[in-house]
């Protein structure tokens, strides 16, 4: 029998229980740590609004403690007789510490506790994303200078057209790295808000400080209107996914990069035979297995935008189960995210470039744009130049310039390294993760 905290002496059937607790026990697993956070801090506001006494708060918090204790270990798994999180806590305590326990209510719902544990669990997970995502950036801005004189073909239409460099292919994925982490920073500013003392949407008739559970969770701000902070479920997801989604489409389009330029018909790049796999019939086979479950997971990714939206989009206001359904692709999906960028920054971190791309004849007309631009620097008009190169191609005698020079910002003379990493530096400093991570120590320590 499933322990629950609304139960009323009637017990649901079988069948239904089953049907609508679905995959909670392991994802909200995931949620505990979170879900203690969040009593710990209303622990506090209950004892210093006085709707708790000293030695129940004392009782409450310490218990809370050793919970938060045995829940953030690795491998922790709801029991199999409890149906949710806010169930085993609250249960959990009472158990512990007697009728006490069940006063960590007041004043709530599970449907404000579970929004306020997907945010802060969405808080460490943006944390730790941010961490790596910078550890990429730093890779292929070290990469892009390190590899900037050497030369590779551009394409557009999957046709050759113009001179490139390994230098400005790094840098590409660099500089949108960057955009992707200040699209993300919004997604994380609108976790950063305290729904907890929404309750069930509407507030509560309890004298609760929600300022004060804010502080003590180290949020930005509250979610202010009770009905915003229900009809927020689904919205945050919902944001963060699409931040993700972007984010994703950047990896997912450097896989692909990567995927083609390592085939025998490019042969731009190269990486060690132990970070690809074989055939078992082809024995001269090397697949680039790892890219393409990036890219393939990178599509599911831009997807899941998608999924939330159709879950949400004709919800009307206050709680729906149909939520509930969200957290089974949202929560693996962050990890997905962050194991794609993870798994990025190792295979480019062992990547071999081709020095010796452009030494080919398959590439002698890529230089056809700098002919047309010398011969109007010589005093012929663009389009009379563009004709005599034309012409010359057509004749097989177009000749290859002795040197290049690119300039401008942005260009294989000029990569402008420096500017992206200062704005990479200015974004980063817009996510303040320090204040909440010394609002939650300050939390369990008291």
């Amino acid at each position: 029998m499933k322990k629950k905290i609304w139960f009323k002496g009637l017990e649901p059937d079988k069948k239904i229980e089953k049907f609508t607790i679905g995959k909670d026990r392991a994802l909200d697993s995931l949620l505990a740590p979170y879900e203690i956070l969040a009593g710990l801090a209303h622990v506090q506001m209950l004892f210093k609004t006085q709707q708790i006494n000293a030695q129940e708060h004392q009782q409450l918090s310490a218990e809370l403690k050793k919970m938060h204790h045995e829940v953030a270990r690795s491998g922790f798994l709801l029991p199999e007789d409890m149906e949710d999180v806010h169930s085993y806590v609250e249960l959990s305590l009472t158990e512990r510490i007697g009728p006490g326990g069940k006063k960590i209510h007041i004043g709530r719902s599970r449907n404000d506790l579970i929004m306020v544990d997907i945010k802060m669990y969405i808080r460490d997970q943006l944390q730790e994303l941010v961490a790596q995502i910078k550890s990429l950036f730093d890779l292929l801005i070290r990469l892009s200078e390190q590899y900037k004189d050497i030369p590779m073909p551009g394409y557009t239409h999957m046709q050759i057209a113009m001179p490139s460099s390994f230098g400005l292919w790094f840098g590409a994925y660099a500089e949108s790295l960057a955009d992707d982490l200040l699209i993300l920073q919004s997604a994380f500013k609108v976790a950063n808000k305290n729904p907890l003392g929404s309750a069930a949407g509407y507030g509560s008739s309890f004298p609760i400080d929600r300022n004060l559970t804010s502080r003590l969770l180290g949020f930005d701000s509250l979610d202010y209107n009770s009905v915003y902070a229900q009809i927020n479920r689904g919205k945050t997801e919902l944001i963060v996914a699409q931040a993700m989604a972007i984010l994703a489409k950047t990896i997912g389009k450097m896989a692909m990069d990567c995927i083609l330029y390592m085939s025998q018909n490019f042969g731009f790049i190269a990486f060690p035979d132990d970070l690809t796999t074989g055939s078992s019939i082809m024995p001269h086979k090397k697949n680039p297995d790892v890219w393409e479950i990036i890219r393939a997971k990178c599509g599911r990714l831009i997807a899941l935008p998608n999924e939330i939206s159709m879950i949400t989009h004709n919800l009307p206001s206050g709680y729906h189960r149909d939520m509930q359904l969200i957290k089974e692709n949202f929560m693996p999906g962050l990890t997905e995210m962050r194991d794609c960028v993870e798994m990025s920054n190792y295979m480019i971190g062992h990547i071999k470039v081709n020095r010796n791309i452009l030494s080919s004849d398959l590439y002698d007309n890529i230089y056809s744009v700098e002919v047309v631009q010398k011969l109007t620097q010589n005093g012929m008009t663009f389009r009379d130049a563009y004709r005599e190169t034309a012409k010359r191609i057509a004749n097989g005698n177009l000749e290859r310039p002795e040197n290049i020079s690119y300039t401008h910002e942005g260009s294989l003379g000029n990569l402008c390294n420096d500017r992206i990493q200062k704005r990479m530096t200015n974004i980063l400093s817009g996510y303040d993760f320090m204040k909440y991570q010394s609002a939650i120590k300050d939390l369990l320590a008291k």
